[in-house]
């Protein structure tokens, strides 16, 4: 009997911190040796001249999750965790929505039944918290942090989620007691209210104007408040999908000040621009997200930030929508007003690409940062154990990379349920060649290997909070 299941011989493996060369051993679907010459393998991988990297961890992404009336996500688990694996990843990490008045083990129960037996690689939930009632708060919530769901998110803005700066106290207030880690969407709601009104008043309408009702005054507001709230608590939190350097640097003062707040960043703001939104016609309602694209001064401010570990995580933000009058960005209502346009672009499968080029091809980022942004990080920071590195003991979640492989990001190309990406025409230098979920191929040589359920639920543990990304 061989003493491996699989051999990847002759690669260069990287982690978070280190980089060599070595063969890696997997038995059972995890990692049990790095080494030199190792051959007694049922089956010999060659990754001459490839890197070995632990899969992607995308934690911030939404999969069929309720969009609004007549709206409908483009991605279900099946669609959403393929094209994650195309694009290098062994994890995702999407949200259950709890509605008003709805029981979150209900929301939960629902949300399960999406995606079982339908993901191609592993995958945990988020909670978003939009009804915190007492039974939420005082029986619900610390009883599924118990069983391992074991972070939440709450929205600063939009109408059906938003929450009182009270409501966010008592929520973070939970999250102290019970070891629950909590996610922050920074938007002032009713300055984006007030501003929104004004546009349309004067007939500014079209998809541009998203970008305009939500200034970077509005995310930098949110985000200091939110900080503080948290300080008042003294509770890690994590600002996501952080757009600008004004909201940066409030992570960075509130970091040298010694509180636990991480911050994370998305491709959308490393290499789109609010005049994206400019087309003509609806075609700008593409780049429709929020917060919305900037411009080449925040770009380099969001580089910084990834650069010298203000952001510890970067995710995709992944929200697709079809470019359709049916159920997607084309809506009537958002013909009628950028308001209405359904909120969120494609990106699970483009973010490490998108990142490996732009940054470790460009020499913005080493080898070894890109690993711990887009992977290590993201397992220390939401307690996902034996997940994240190359490393004796854990899963052989694994990508394979050509970093001289070049691309074009093209449609045609990718493997989401969306109809467009908002990354068309990009050229790519590095690129994911070989996807594996404990031990099993799941994407191979550009071809989909891998089986329709293979992946799993993982219930995680509350982080101890010096692992909830560095302060």
């Amino acid at each position: 009997m061989a003493t491996f299941d699989t051999v990847i011989r002759n690669g260069t493996v990287v982690t978070a911190s280190e980089t060599f060369k070595a063969d890696v051993g997997i038995r059972d679907g995890r990692i049990v040796a790095l080494g030199e010459a190792l051959t007694d393998a049922s089956e010999i991988v060659d990754a001459t001249r490839l890197l070995v990297l632990p899969g992607g961890i995308d934690s911030h992404v939404h999969i069929s999750q309720p969009s609004g009336p007549g709206i409908v996500m483009a991605d279900d688990f099946t669609s959403a965790t393929r094209a994650a694996a195309f694009g290098g990843n062994t994890f995702v990490m999407p949200y259950c929505l709890q509605a008003k008045g709805q029981p979150l083990r209900e929301a939960l129960k629902d949300y399960h039944a999406l995606a079982e037996r339908h993901c191609y690689i592993d995958h945990s939930f988020h909670l978003i918290i939009s009804d915190p009632t007492d039974a939420v708060l005082g029986q619900e919530l610390p009883a599924l942090v118990a069983d391992g769901y074991t972070s939440l998110k709450i929205f600063m803005t939009y109408a059906d989620m938003v929450l009182s700066d009270y409501e966010i106290l008592q929520v973070l207030t939970v999250a102290r007691e019970t070891g629950a880690l909590v996610q922050v969407h920074a938007e002032n709601y009713d300055a984006i209210r007030f501003l929104a009104d004004r546009l349309e008043r004067a007939g500014n309408t079209g998809p541009y104007y998203h970008a305009k009702s939500r200034p970077i005054a509005v995310e930098r507001e949110a985000t200091h408040r939110a900080i503080s709230l948290a300080e008042l608590i003294d509770v890690p939190l994590v600002i996501v999908h952080v757009s600008n350097r004004e909201a940066m640097e409030e992570i960075r003062r509130a970091q040298q000040r010694g509180l636990k707040i991480s911050g994370e960043t998305c491709p959308q703001y490393l290499v789109l621009t609010e005049e994206d939104l400019k087309d003509l016609g609806m075609e700008g309602a593409k780049y429709v997200c929020s917060p919305p694209p900037r411009d080449v001064a925040s770009q380099q401010a969001c580089w910084e930030g990834l650069q010298q570990g203000v952001f510890t995580l970067f995710s995709s933000d992944h929200c697709p929508f079809r470019f359709d009058d049916e159920a997607g960005k084309l809506t009537p209502g958002g013909r009628t007003s950028f308001r209405w346009i359904p909120n969120g672009i494609p990106g699970v499968e483009t973010r490490l690409p998108i990142l490996f080029s732009e940054g470790v091809s460009k020499g913005r980022i080493t080898v070894n940062q890109f690993v711990a942004l887009t992977s290590t990080n993201h397992a220390k920071t939401y307690g996902l154990t034996g997940k994240g590195s190359i490393s004796v003991g854990y899963d052989a979640d694994i990508a394979l990379w050509d970093p001289k492989k070049t691309a074009t990001l093209s449609q045609a190309g990718l493997h989401h349920g969306a109809d467009y990406t908002p990354y068309e025409g990009i050229e790519i230098t590095g690129w994911p060649v070989a996807t594996m979920l404990r031990g099993r191929f799941v994407v191979r040589d550009g071809a989909l290997v891998g089986r329709e359920g293979g992946g799993r639920y993982v219930s995680r543990s509350a982080p101890a909070a010096g692992d909830r990304g560095p302060a």
